[in-house]
């Protein structure tokens, strides 16, 4: 294989210490919704959903060790979806 396709396995601690940190991710995201925060208790949900989702998409998915035009697109994509989510939101809100 050429270095520019080269598989990058990753070892067992390194994912396992991603793991450990999705759930101690979720049960923060637990905790958020028994504890009243008022309207943050939504933006502190979607932080750590946003925290969660970026440690799957570097680790699991293995964009971290991607070319950076694919880490580009995968950014541009994303905030293009937070961009429609978030007009959404403003649409509901004001009704």
């Amino acid at each position: 294989m050429t270095e520019e396709h080269a598989e990058h396995i990753l070892s067992y601690g390194k994912l396992t210490t991603v793991w450990v940190a999705l759930l101690v991710l979720t049960a923060a995201t637990i905790m958020v919704t028994r504890i009243e925060l008022g309207v943050w208790k939504v933006w502190a949900a979607l932080a750590i959903a946003s925290v969660k989702s970026g440690l799957v998409i570097a680790f699991f998915m293995h964009m971290k060790y991607e070319p950076r035009l694919f880490r580009i697109i995968l950014f541009v994509a994303l905030f293009t979806l937070a961009g429609f989510i978030g007009g959404t939101f403003f649409d509901v809100l004001y009704r």
